[in-house]
């Protein structure tokens, strides 16, 4: 029996926390040692860290779309990638992700590894300011 979040429900989850500007919800989906990659290649470690990046990113009031493009579970490890994209008025931005969620004790998924420009070079002046979109 699984409790909390799928692998599946984590881009739902993620898309639906965002556009509610709400990064509490948003910090719940890592885990407490999680990683995520900024847009300049450097890494943000742990919550505290991810906080931030989030933080940043949610105080452009920009709205997010988020198609998932796969999941693929192994055990207790899943890969996922999403396309998303950053609106705010007539402006529009948006990267590929590349993720890694882990299947926690409760039988829940959360996040361990993010990388929200996958498909960016790190300092690409397309990426957002901050970590995931």
């Amino acid at each position: 029996m699984t409790n909390g979040i799928t692998p599946q429900e984590i881009h739902p989850a993620f898309e639906a926390a965002f556009n509610r500007q709400d990064v509490d919800a948003l910090l719940a989906l890592y885990a407490p040692d999680a990683v995520m990659a900024r847009p300049d290649g450097s890494l943000a470690t742990g919550l505290d860290a991810i906080r931030q990046e989030l933080s940043d990113v949610l105080g452009t009031n920009r709205q997010m779309s988020l198609r998932t493009r796969y999941v693929h579970e192994a055990g207790d490890v899943a890969l996922l990638s999403c396309e998303w994209t950053l609106t705010a008025g007539d402006q529009t931005m948006g990267a590929m992700t590349a993720e890694v969620a882990q299947r926690q004790p409760d039988g829940s998924w959360l996040y361990v590894l993010d990388h929200p420009t996958a498909n960016l070079e790190p300092n690409d002046d397309t990426s957002p300011t901050g970590g995931h979109p």
